[in-house]
């Protein structure tokens, strides 16, 4: 770099001088600088309006569900013998008394001897006859697989219904061949006595478990289950059975959950709420400046859209047709308040109707799907609002840095030249100032000549 000593000759700050200059000439482009802040802080705003309204879309998601809307709760009296969960589909206010009378298990079939090895081919060969229901398969046992394991995988390759594992009991001889049933309806049996040949016989099995089917009382009916999972015994409501009450009986009570359905419904005001303030905040013109984001049609567009959303009829097989039934009251700053006294009255007594205005029935869409479409759009990474002002703003952004880019490098061009004539101006003062200092020298010298 180049050190610049201004002034010698002259006596001026002209590095002062100069940078006065280009602080001048360097306006327009801190005028662009600002700009470029007010586009990032600008993209910033549409950026967080994005996230709400995202965030209003994901608070809506369970508004236009009508298990949502129509939640029941079931309650049980004792936990000890089942649990249960319950759908829309159960009816509210009843009760049920249940008995666990069996547990639905499947059969499960050990050897009684054991063996010390289960990978050595000591088994005789011949053919396994295996009996499931009422049919019998005969399974080919060779010298390549009459081991312990090579017999349990051609059970399993078989696929007849159940599955062969080998047990480990610990003692001297461990390993035990154990059959199991693949559901409760499955019976069967193993006949090993096509087997000749080998130093070591499977023998005898032993059930340790039977099969039988889960059976259980409601209010003193008998039902059966294949499965420990009983759906089928209360409307809506299914029972998860874990171990038999022995004459113990567990009240199932069904009740409307009305605190999910408010939460529900009170989630998507503070939701509308969040992206309508947001967008009013900045809009409008404040004290001393207008918001970021004041003068874009888009998100004024937006907040119309959803206000009118809002208060506009919406058709539908019930006696509601707008929010504003349900207790939405729309205030002053655009915002809503959920009156809680008239959205619990219509829950109360026109639930159905509630949930046909926000869920739809008879094949029509709700007003929550409305609003999810509509931010569907909105939100969308190719096409929605976000997405086409990042593009322009990103445009703009880039054409400015081209200009910063372009006019730094005039600026300093400028510089260089300014820098330059004042050298040159020094240089030619510094001459002239050599020359004065000869000339007075020879006029002294002239003026001393004739003293003499």
């Amino acid at each position: 770099m180049t050190i610049s000593f201004g002034g010698l000759a002259t006596g001026l700050d002209t590095n002062g001088i100069i940078d006065a200059i280009m602080n001048i000439e360097r306006q327009p482009l801190v005028r662009l600088e600002k700009d470029k802040t007010w586009l990032n802080n600008r993209l910033s705003a549409f950026t967080e309006l994005d996230t709400k309204l995202n965030s209003f879309q994901s608070a809506i998601t369970d508004l236009g569900n009508p298990d949502v809307l129509a939640k029941r709760s079931v309650s049980l009296s004792s936990s000890d013998y089942l649990s249960a969960t319950v759908s829309s589909e159960a009816l509210v206010g009843t009760s049920y008394q249940v008995e666990v009378l069996d547990i639905a298990q499947v059969q499960k079939t050990v050897s009684d001897t054991g063996f010390a090895d289960k990978t050595s081919n000591t088994f005789g060969t011949g053919t396994l006859n295996l009996t499931v229901g009422t049919t019998t398969t005969g399974i080919d046992i060779t010298s390549a697989n009459n081991s312990l394991e090579g017999i349990m995988q051609a059970i399993n390759d078989a696929g007849l219904g159940l599955t062969a594992s080998i047990i480990n009991d610990g003692t001297a001889s461990p390993y035990r061949l154990m059959l199991t049933g693949e559901n409760v309806g499955t019976s069967f049996s193993l006949d090993t006595t096509g087997l000749t040949g080998g130093t070591d016989s499977l023998g005898t099995f032993t059930d340790t478990q039977a099969a039988t089917q889960a059976h259980i009382q409601v209010d003193g009916i008998d039902i059966y289950s294949d499965s420990n999972t009983v759906s089928d015994a209360i409307p809506g409501v299914t029972l998860e059975l874990t171990q038999v009450s022995s004459g113990n009986k567990t009240r199932v009570d069904v009740e409307l959950s009305k605190t999910k359905i408010q939460s529900t419904i009170e989630a998507f005001a503070k939701g509308y709420n969040e992206v309508i303030q947001f967008i009013t905040g900045q809009s409008t013109m404040g004290d001393t400046a207008p918001g970021i984001l004041a003068g874009d049609a888009g998100i004024n567009s937006i907040k119309r859209h959803l206000q009118n959303m809002l208060t506009e009829p919406y058709g539908n097989s019930g006696v509601f047709s707008t929010l504003s039934e349900l207790g939405f009251e729309t205030q002053k700053d655009g915002s809503v308040v959920v009156n809680k006294e008239k959205l619990s009255d219509a829950i109360d007594n026109n639930l159905d109707s509630v949930i046909s205005l926000l869920a739809g029935d008879d094949g029509q869409s709700g007003l929550a799907k409305e609003f999810q479409n509509y931010l569907d759009s909105m939100t969308d990474s190719t096409n929605g609002m976000l997405a086409g002002r990042k593009e322009a703003t990103n445009n703009n952004i880039k054409q400015i840095d081209e200009q910063i880019a372009r006019s730094e490098e005039r600026l300093a061009k400028r510089e260089e030249t300014i820098r330059a004539q004042y050298q040159a101006m020094e240089q030619l003062v510094s001459q002239w100032n050599s020359t004065g200092n000869y000339l007075m020298q020879q006029l002294d010298t002239i003026s001393g000549l004739y003293k003499k």
